[in-house]
């Protein structure tokens, strides 16, 4: 399933460059983290004006999940992640989307008119010096959080089918 997801991503990305779309990522970027290795984290202000902290992911499996509004791939990811949080989260999965949208409205007012209730905030040049965005988008990092810091259980650039999304639960 990795190849079909990697060439569907390669001629994805290929077909929105000659479309003219948005550049699929901005900015400098990262190598995606290897699993076993370690993310530092940070207090994040979330889209509703509320603070998620790395506290709140104490002991648990945090999902890390850099995205945008304009995004395709991630209009189609987006309702899995959004299925995941409210099944797991009582079990103790928790969510930081990080959207790279320019203006926080945008990403703000995607996430009310679809409805998605996980934690999301913007990747600021502040965070993203701590949670840098990997190549390619959507992006997600599976972590056990222990303090400051979470070990990279599973890490994943491009669309995942929805089974995939729905598999992280096997991290909790």
């Amino acid at each position: 399933m990795l190849k079909r997801r990697k060439a569907i991503a390669s001629a994805a990305a290929l077909a929105a460059a000659a479309l003219g779309l948005p550049a699929l990522a901005r900015g400098p970027e990262s190598p995606l983290p290897k699993v076993g290795s370690t993310l530092s984290l940070l207090p994040v202000t979330l889209l509703d004006g509320s603070l998620w902290t790395p506290a709140q992911a104490q002991g648990k499996v945090l999902v890390v999940y850099w995205w945008a509004s304009w995004c395709p791939f991630c209009a189609v990811q987006s309702p899995h992640i959004e299925a995941l949080w409210r099944a797991q989260k009582a079990h103790g999965l928790e969510v930081l989307a990080l959207s790279i949208d320019k203006e926080a409205a945008a990403a703000a007012n995607y996430m009310k008119a679809k409805g998605y209730s996980f934690p999301a905030g913007m990747l600021t040049p502040e965070v993203a010096r701590v949670l840098p965005k990997p190549a390619g988008l959507p992006v997600v990092a599976v972590l056990r959080v222990n303090g400051k810091r979470g070990k990279v259980l599973f890490a994943e650039a491009g669309e995942m089918f929805p089974e995939d999304v729905e598999g992280l639960k096997k991290y909790l």
